[in-house]
């Protein structure tokens, strides 16, 4: 099949083909994971982005219009580090062809060029021999072969045999994946996508895709009762947006923050105007939407738009039909895994617990929704997981108008220390984050679990269902019990004699017999530490230990 140009229609049709055959190579994809325990999940994150992207997918012909409806929602559904990236991949990839109703193989080209760039620069720190670096080769290594006569079929097809001679030497590039004797599993994932949309266009249609029947609505359900023709409109509208800025002789060239802001002063009220490098977040209240809108796009185009009736809003709260929501000075959103984290966090202060963790990581949606359940002066998050971090910090991107803090904690203990040294009565609320930060910083932790494979990692070598003692995310341990693991990650750790409090946090699979075996020999060998024990809960960590 020879395909020159791709419209709406055809784009979805790959796209859901690329998440079939996502689907069915997630769990292969999954079992790549470096890390020995199993908490590999960057098939599930990848597909569950792509689906939700998927599903809030406006089915139009215009590729521009299409391309956002996609864009936007993987960047609200982002989940993992993997998640993220790819919704930034498809945010690239939607910018360089906004504006087009179809698009021909070299625009094509450039929106894969736009796409790795865009991702590269949502990363603060990239790393090679990722699903970054597999995107960025495989479309520098063929731009100079894409001519006139190139079909788009083609372009894929080139695409992808470049970006697998480049997967197969990420283990060169990051160490991690050669001790563990894999290549990138967001790299593979990221192929599998794009092949799976070749396939399409070579009439190779998988089943597995999108379940229609879960599609989200287009519209909120609405009372119209709220607003009719006996109405009056005193109020304004709510906009919040997220404007992309573009070089290009169609828009305004010169942006000034400060100038933009004096021009949106003439047009609205409760004005929030922040500046992100290429990208300007918006707030503004406005009687005339539409003045707001041709200004912005002076300058570029929307990644994000949301337009609300206030006059809706205030009949809503005049006919007591609208909950009032709670308002507090800072609102504490932490994400935890494990019905004994779920209680512990909540009645340590959290005012949001979301679940997710190292088996299923949270997604930037749920973040924004938890920040539009409570209004607050300030927001924090504490998402316990470097692999939901970057969803965590996507969402605070998408909240215009919310003051965002995210703490990166990377465990379930650093948050139990942080939430500790909140001083809750404090009204100082940047007194209040300092103390969690330090809280967090102050704790070393300690985690046991079952090796899932055989490995070498990091130098050590371990065998299937031997477990394994970390710290700080690093292996200094293993053993074939889970309590003489514990023991000898106790004894690795540095200036342990200086330690004066040992909390143990007991998982789902550990019964309570052995927190007196532990007590015993922890007592017996460490007895300058006060001992804690704690249920937790958790799945994947059978003992979770904070030191301080």
């Amino acid at each position: 099949m020879s395909i020159k140009r791709i419209d709406g229609p055809l784009l979805d049709g790959m796209l859901k083909n690329g998440l079939a055959n996502l689907r069915a190579a997630e769990e292969k994809i999954n079992i790549l994971n470096v890390f020995p325990v199993a908490d590999g999940d960057t098939g599930t994150n990848m597909r569950l982005t792509l689906e939700n992207g998927l599903n809030s997918a406006k089915p139009v012909k215009e590729l521009g219009v299409y391309l956002k409806s996609v864009s936007t929602g993987m960047l609200y559904g982002a989940r993992g580090n993997s998640g993220v990236i790819l919704s930034q991949l498809m945010n690239g990839f939607y910018q360089e062809l906004a504006r087009v109703p179809s698009a021909d193989t070299g625009e094509v080209k450039r929106a894969f060029i736009r796409a790795y760039q865009t991702a590269y620069s949502s990363v603060i720190r990239p790393v090679e021999g990722t699903i970054l670096t597999v995107a960025r080769e495989g479309i520098e290594h063929i731009r100079s072969q894409i001519t006139r006569r190139t079909t788009i079929d083609q372009l894929l097809s080139m695409y992808v045999a470049e970006m697998r001679k480049t997967l197969a030497y990420t283990p060169e590039l990051l160490a991690e994946l050669k001790e563990a004797g894999v290549v990138d599993s967001g790299g593979l994932g990221y192929i599998t996508i794009v092949d799976g949309m070749l396939k399409y266009l070579n009439g190779e249609v998988l089943t597995g895709g999108v379940d229609e029947s879960s599609s989200a609505p287009s519209t909120p359900n609405l009372d119209l009762s709220l607003f009719n023709e006996e109405s009056s409109f005193i109020e304004s509208y709510c906009m919040e947006f997220i404007l992309q800025l573009l070089l290009d002789p169609a828009y305004n060239q010169e942006f000034r923050l400060s100038g933009f802001i004096k021009k949106l002063e003439s047009r609205g009220n409760s004005i929030v105007a922040v500046q992100d490098g290429k990208r300007v977040k918006v707030h503004i209240h406005t009687k005339i939407p539409a003045s707001v809108i041709t200004l912005a796009q002076n300058y570029g185009e929307f990644i994000s738009f949301k337009l609300e009736n206030m006059q809706v809003q205030h009949n809503e709260h005049s006919r007591a039909v609208k909950a009032q929501k709670k308002s507090v000075p800072l609102h504490v959103i932490t994400v935890a895994e494990g019905d004994g984290m779920h209680e512990l966090f909540a009645s340590a202060g959290a005012g949001a617990v979301l679940d997710g963790g190292p088996s299923m990581n949270t997604s930037a949606q749920e973040f924004i929704s938890a920040f539009s359940e409570t209004e607050a002066e300030r927001y924090v998050v504490l998402p316990n997981d470097k692999n939901i971090t970057l969803a965590a910090k996507q969402a605070a991107t998408l909240s215009p108008g919310k003051n965002v803090t995210v703490l990166p904690t990377k465990s379930m203990v650093e948050c139990y220390f942080a939430l500790a040294m909140d001083v809750a009565d404090s009204p100082d609320l940047d007194y209040r984050i300092r103390q969690m930060e330090l809280g967090a910083e102050g704790v070393v932790t300690l985690s046991v679990a079952k090796s899932a494979k055989d490995t070498t990692y990091h130098g050590m070598s371990v065998r299937a269902d031997e477990w394994l003692a970390f710290i700080g995310g690093e292996p200094a341990a293993c053993a074939e019990t889970r309590v003489e693991a514990l023991l000898r990650g106790l004894s690795a750790v540095p200036d342990i004699g200086e330690k004066e409090s040992c909390i143990l946090f007991r998982g789902a699979f550990a019964d309570e017999a052995e927190e007196s075996v532990l007590e015993e020999k922890l007592g017996d060998a460490f007895p300058d530490l006060e001992l804690t024990f704690i249920y937790g809960g958790q799945s994947v960590y059978d003992w979770l230990v904070g030191l301080s």
